[in-house]
């Protein structure tokens, strides 16, 4: 029997309308809350219909402005224009389009050859020689998805004909790839700094060390498996073979340097670096590598087009939707609560983790960042939490939100590349995930981690 049909099984009409009784009844709960609950009920509703989350918001929003309150149409207009109108926003396109150039552009397969000739020799070799490229490529793309697509469709058929189980492979791609948006330059960082009006540069070096101690900790996890199960281990890659690849993607390479060397060193601003790597990106896929030729750039022109449309949309309604939390005062009503039931610092950062998680269910980054952070960031700011630091922790329970199910978007990259479900790749993903977990904890509790390179720069 199909998965279709066993899904008319098991969801009964009588089933059904329990499902939506109770769905009704749970909004119909929310909204008897006040202006706060009939806001979050027609949020959730929209969504539940399976309508994209930005014109959930874009909906949300002029329904409440336009019937439950005396906004004037012309402020919202207002709001709709003047809210993408920042200079930081600039940097999402130039990095989606970098990111598209790299992708196709031979820089992956390169940063491969080289991440496996420094670790191929060790327990789970590829696994780790993943890992380090996806570490390598994060630096450069600044998208997770990105990251799991130029890696994994390299790596993972190798790993599999060198005799890796295929679900170990998926583990290691589908999370690793995940630190796409916390080692710099990352999108949703961008998008943070924008949703909150805090540096671009600080979140940006503020990921750097997290970035390396989550490399590090889920090649840890590969490595020990890899050892317990006797997974293959390639020959010891010579010098000469190692100082080979490394000339073939020192181009790539390079970009680190230039993105955060240009930022630091006080040469452009994050978006003006945004738009050096998009250019520099295409040059070294076009003349460099040679790997795109000049019939394959409209693609990645129009593709990059469509992704960044995509974010811009959604950021547009977000921004509606700030506004609107502001003016009913719900971010000052929450920390109000807060401070008055003596919840403090470390209880407000258990349940902001434990919502993220759970908005991780149901949406992806760009969008949870963009709805929630309008709401915590004033609140975290009044017990005294720094800005960059909660920036690093929302990003890293991104990290966390992208590789489990249901909305996962590396799960549903990885089972493109690998024709794995997604309960199987929920599976092949847990030990990594648990990981994860314990690391986005430390973050949590830890702040120096995150702050000390910024404060040593000086932002």
């Amino acid at each position: 029997m199909s998965a279709h049909a066993n899904t008319q099984v098991l969801l009964t009409p009588k089933k059904a309308a329990i499902w939506v009784i109770g769905i009704l009844c749970s909004l119909v709960a929310i909204a008897s809350l006040g202006n706060v609950g009939i806001v979050f009920a027609l949020l959730i509703g929209l969504m539940l219909t399976g309508m994209p989350i930005s014109i959930s918001l874009g909906l949300t929003v002029l329904t409440f402005l336009f019937f439950m309150s005396h906004v004037p149409p012309e402020t919202v207009a207002m709001k709709l224009f003047t809210g993408i109108e920042k200079f930081e926003i600039m940097a999402i396109p130039f990095f989606i389009l970098a990111g598209n150039f790299l992708t196709h552009g031979g820089v992956a397969k390169r940063m491969i050859r080289f991440a496996t000739s420094m670790v191929g020799h060790w327990h789970g070799g590829l696994g780790l020689a993943g890992v380090m490229a996806c570490a390598l490529f994060a630096a450069v793309s600044g998208s997770s998805p990105a990251t799991v697509v130029a890696i994994g469709s390299i790596l993972l058929p190798a790993m599999v004909k060198a005799g890796f189980p295929r679900n170990f492979g998926a583990g290691v791609i589908a999370t690793s790839g995940s630190l796409g948006i916390l080692i710099p330059p990352s999108i949703v960082m961008v998008i943070y700094a924008v949703a909150t009006n805090t540096s671009v540069g600080a979140l940006f070096m503020a990921g750097v060390i997290p970035g390396i101690m989550l490399a590090i900790l889920l090649g840890s996890v590969a490595w020990y498996r890899a050892r317990k199960f006797d997974y293959p281990r390639l020959p010891k890659a010579t010098a000469k073979e190692r100082l080979k690849a490394f000339k073939e993607s020192i181009w790539g390479l390079l970009l680190i340097v230039i993105v955060l060397g240009g930022i630091y060193s006080g040469v452009f601003t994050p978006t003006e670096a945004a738009a050096m790597s998009a250019v520099y990106a295409f040059f070294v896929a076009v003349f460099v590598y040679k790997d795109m030729t000049f019939k394959g750039i409209p693609k990645v022109l129009l593709d990059s087009a469509n992704m960044s449309a995509m974010l811009l949309y959604i950021i547009t309604n977000a921004v509606l939707f700030s506004y609107l939390m502001t003016s009913e005062q719900i971010p000052q009503i929450m920390a109000d609560w807060i401070l008055n039931h003596n919840l403090g610092v470390v209880a407000f950062l258990l349940v902001t983790n434990v919502l993220l998680l759970l908005a991780g269910n149901v949406m992806e980054p760009s969008s949870i960042i963009l709805i929630l952070a309008p709401i915590l960031f004033p609140v975290a700011m009044q017990l005294g939490i720094d800005p960059v630091h909660f920036g690093i922790l929302m990003t890293v329970n991104m990290e966390v939100g992208m590789c489990h199910p249901p909305v996962g978007l590396n799960l549903y990259v990885a089972s493109g590349i690998t024709k794995m479900g997604i309960s199987e790749l929920t599976m092949a993903v847990l030990p990594w995930l648990i990981a994860m977990v314990i690391f986005m904890l430390l973050i949590t509790y830890v702040p120096i981690i995150s702050l000390w390179l910024p404060r040593m720069l000086g932002y």
